[in-house]
């Protein structure tokens, strides 16, 4: 479950912010639209279909009009405590089946909650269809009776958890809360935060549920969208049956609100316990969401910051260098909007300097007006942006849904298009000049601790509630309890669980190859679902090309190609993609370079030309490498506050050693950035070779017409590039618990692992399956024990890092301070008796989940790219999907638990704790384990 600002921040936000097209598709753009029919039940509930028939996968959506504006003061973030309320039982479901059993179908699942809404989604095979229907009807209309205390108090833990992880224990965390108590009066449904205030929801009651429950989860209240592989008809009959008993619920006033307006600026400041680098961030009260304005003021955003020829990047970051890069754009919910201005400065700027370059960034613009070719590259982006925001069954659902509900049209799309494509420049310097220009505004500095000479001038200390740790856990302490007793609700339907429909049958896609005369090989999947191709070129080598001693030279390498060609600046180069509706990037991975892109079918032979530019054509400019050796300087001097990219670098520390390549963050240290010099660069160039390197390509085209796209790259040449061997040995750092102070950290972070094997390993896949019972998602032990019986987490996972070089079984969660040393045992006897506790009830559950997986993970072109790449890189079979299905269905108890003896001992796992020495250090040493202190870089204290 997540707190969200807006489903379009789900569905992809080019669709708004992108724009469409000023030059060409404006016709094709205008006439995007997707297919639905729509009906109303008897009880209110609008229900929307949408066939694609593309994979054997439905889509579900379930929107409730209700979010935290609903809320009433003293009882703030309850409509997303209800949310997780929701999900744990309803009269005709198992206790907990809907966070276990429909990742058991191969299903996924969740929910989220905004200002404006409460939404619920799943995507299962087709086979599952139905279980939907009864798991989804029950969760809306037959859950209220069966809540009880104790799972209420449960669930406040792991609501609790979430806004620890999200919030109190993440740097800026508090920002959101400041900007709110300012901009909106007391008692307006946008003065609290959408997960709310502690106190709040601990003094939430089981009548507190029920009341919102009958005022806010009636069926005409609500609209529900299913698409994907479903027959119209038998799909009616079916919402009629699971859906037409729910009651209407009472009539839910329209809330009439009037505009925001500030009579004054509003300063504040904060000291963030957890930032390392100061940030301003500027508000506006602007409209809400389908305002006439709302259009241009995207595109405002856009053009403010959005790219190298926008006046307020020219200013911030490459005039004044105060900062790696600047944002701005427009937010608008159901009752209001707000335009925020955005920026995270460098490592000690004093945040007045910045203040006064977004002044001289605005007045550049009210001089200079509208770029318009910033305009034209905002509108060739919406085609592009339009067919990748409805790529997929589940994205076209929370696009339908949401526009259904808020606007009563779910083909809204349609219409957000041409009002996009409208705009002008004047009516985005008319915007400006009502909403920004002159206006007050709530305007917040949030710096680091003991850092307060760095905060905007005269402004006025912010105000925010924070928890204290306490050692004793005692009154915290939670578990399902006994269910409800209560009267079961009648019916005319039979609503015990359905049946499974007929098995959808996962095939792998058909697979091209090929090459080219420079020696780079093809692999290619044809998908004509839109007009869109996604493309990939890996050349091998990646970090593990770093000169010692310089970790992260291929990090700034990739940044820096993207800086320009010999003919063109980065502000050109930039502007040339974004006027094909493209976009084209390089990164470093551990033992591989990327250089990655998408766009229109129609406009792959001209993306392909800038691909041949870039590489062949480096720019080498020193102004720009002097910008991006800041910007990640004040990157990797941020990453210093976060408590999981902590834990992330010295984990692998730990696994690797510090003189392993692996065992240093991937865009290096700030040690060693420091010494890579422009001479590091141009050397590592020199592997950038076709040699070795594999195009991979998903999309609407087939072999002849890539081959014919893929001309200009004949005349990139190059040698073979010698890989070194990097051998991973042991680090013997099993069996000791280490410790990494965060001071009062609301949190602690766990990482447990070991090294396991290599992706090449034929027990790879093996190991993988051996996992999924462990800690494979929501269904897994460690979420279902740590969060649902328990209520210490949020989340808890394990994995198997994929590589070619050994790679380590991980388990990681953030578990509530006080109740990290519990959280440790129970992982602890968990693992250690995972062998034993492995029965053929678990071997049945594995292949279940996977193999119906299967025909949801692989719809998109991302996933489709991801099947090319383990083909080329491993040297897998073209339908090594199917080999991989194959071995699972043929692993028996006995090979489950020879992997798991193998590789999954507890005695050999590194333990890894980032949080509170004082409240925590003392108690982690009851597990019995040797404990090491060590400081955030990993050095032993």
């Amino acid at each position: 479950m997540r707190t969200i600002k807006s489903l379009i921040l789900l569905t992809g936000l080019a669709l708004v912010s992108c724009g469409d097209s000023g030059t060409s598709g404006v016709e094709k753009t205008a006439d995007f639209k997707i297919d639905y029919e729509k009906f109303t039940l008897d009880n209110g509930l609008e229900v929307i279909l949408h066939e694609d028939h593309s994979d054997p996968i439905v889509a579900v959506a379930t929107l409730m009009h209700v979010g935290s504006n609903r809320e009433k003061p003293g009882k703030t973030g309850f409509a997303h405590f209800f949310e997780h309320m929701s999900f744990n039982d309803s009269e005709n479901v198992p206790v907990g089946a809907n966070r276990k059993m429909i990742p058991e179908w191969g299903g996924s699942r969740n929910g989220g909650t905004s200002n404006d809404y409460t939404v619920y989604y799943e995507v299962v095979p087709k086979d599952a269809f139905e279980k939907i229907m009864w798991i989804d009807s029950d969760r809306f209309g037959y859950m209220i009776n069966t809540v009880t205390e104790a799972a209420l108090e449960r669930e406040k833990q792991v609501v609790k958890n979430e806004k620890r992880q999200r919030v109190d224990n993440a740097a800026y965390g508090y920002t959101d809360e400041i900007i709110r108590k300012n901009l909106y009066p007391q008692g307006h449904p946008y003065n609290w935060t959408v997960i709310g205030a502690l106190p709040d929801l601990q003094a939430a009651t089981v009548a507190d549920v029920k009341e919102f429950y009958k005022q806010y989860y009636g069926a005409k209240n609500a609209s529900l969208v299913i698409a994907g592989d479903i027959d119209i008809a038998e799909t009616k009959k079916l919402v009629a049956q699971w859906f037409g008993e729910i009651p209407s619920g009472p009539y839910v006033e329209e809330q009439n609100i009037a505009p925001v307006v500030l009579e004054n600026t509003k300063s504040l400041y904060f000291e963030d316990n957890f930032a390392k680098l100061p940030e301003v961030r500027m508000v506006y009260p602007t409209v809400k969401n389908y305002d006439a304005d709302s259009y241009a003021l995207d595109i405002l955003g856009e053009l403010l910051s959005g790219s190298k020829k926008s006046p307020l990047y020219n200013v911030l970051v490459e005039e004044q260098k105060l900062a790696p890069r600047v944002g701005t754009y427009q937010n608008s919910s159901e009752l209001a909007g707000e335009f925020v201005f955005r920026v995270r400065a460098n490592a000690g700027t004093d945040l007045d300097q910045v203040k006064a370059a977004i002044d001289a960034g605005l007045t550049k613009f009210e001089t200079n007006g509208v770029n318009t070719d910033d305009l034209k590259r905002i509108k060739a982006e919406l085609e592009t942006g339009l067919y990748q925001g409805v790529s997929t069954v589940l994205n076209k659902a929370f696009q339908l849904v949401q526009d259904n509900e808020f606007n009563g049209d779910p083909s809204f799309i349609t219409e957000r298009a041409k009002l996009t494509n409208a705009v002008t420049a004047a009516d985005v310097m008319r915007v400006y000049n009502k909403y920004i220009k002159g206006q007050n505004y709530v305007m917040t500095s949030v710096v680091p601790k003991g850092q307060l000479d760095l905060a905007i001038a005269d402004s006025k200390e912010a105000t925010v509630w924070i928890e204290e740790v306490k050692k004793d856990v005692a009154n915290e302490e939670v578990s399902q309890g006994e269910e409800a007793v209560y009267e079961k609700t009648p019916s005319k339907h039979d609503r015990s669980e359905p049946g499974f429909g007929k098995l959808p049958v996962f095939k792998s896609p058909t697979i091209w190859k090929g090459d080219l005369d420079n020696g780079m090989a093809l692999y290619g999947i044809e998908n004509n679902e839109v007009p869109l191709v996604q493309f990939d070129i890996t050349i091998p080598g990646g970090q593990l090309l770093d000169p010692k001693g310089k970790e992260g030279v291929a990090n700034l390498f990739s940044d820096l190609m993207m800086q320009g060609t010999k003919s063109k600046t980065a502000a050109d180069l930039e502007e040339a993609i974004g006027l094909l509706g493209a976009s084209i990037n390089m990164y470093s991975a551990n033992e591989d370079f990327h250089i990655t892109g998408s766009c229109l079918t129609k406009n792959l032979d001209e993306t392909i030309k800038l691909v041949k530019e870039i590489i062949l054509e480096p720019r080498w400019d020193a102004k720009e490498f002097t910008r991006l050796k800041q910007a990640l300087e004040t990157g990797l001097k941020g990453s210093e506050a976060n408590p999981n990219a902590i834990a992330s670098n010295v984990f692998n520390q730990l696994i690797y050693g510090d003189s392993h390549r692996f065992g240093i963050n991937g865009s290096g240290t700030l040690k060693s950035t420091a010494a890579i010099t422009m001479d590091d660069l141009k050397a590592y160039y020199k592997n950038l070779s076709p040699k070795a390197a594999t195009f991979h390509i998903a999309g609407a085209i087939n072999k002849a017409q890539t081959i014919s796209a893929l001309s200009p790259l004949k005349a990139w040449q190059g040698d073979a590039v010698t890989l070194p061997k990097m051998d991973v040995t042991d680090n013997e750092t099993g069996g000791t618990l280490y410790f990494v102070d965060v001071p009062d950290a609301k949190q602690s972070v766990v990482y447990i692992g070991k090294l396991a094997l290599s992706g090449t390993d034929k027990n790879a896949n093996n190991l993988d399956f051996a996992n999924e019972i462990l800690g494979g998602g929501s269904s897994g032990k460690l979420f279902q024990t740590l969060r649902i019986g328990k209520g210490y987490t949020y989340g808890a996972y394990s994995s198997i890092a994929s590589r070619q070089a050994v790679s380590p079984f991980a388990i990681r969660s953030s578990v509530r301070a006080n109740a990290t040393l519990k959280s440790l045992e129970i992982i602890k006897d968990m693992v250690t008796n995972y062998k034993d506790d492995f029965t053929d009830t678990e071997v049945e559950l594995t292949k279940n989940k996977i193999l119906k997986g299967n025909t949801r993970a692989y719809e998109s072109l991302g996933a489709q790219l991801s099947i090319l790449r383990e083909i080329s890189k491993y040297n897998k079979a073209d339908n090594f999907l199917d080999n991989d299905q194959d071995e699972l269905i043929n692993m028996t108890l006995a090979d489950y638990k020879a992997i798991i003896d193998q590789y999954l001992n507890e005695s050999e796992m590194v333990y890894l704790i980032v949080g509170d020495k004082a409240t925590q250090f003392e108690e982690v040493k009851q597990l019995g384990k040797p404990v090491v202190q060590l400081d955030i870089y990993g050095n032993k204290i």
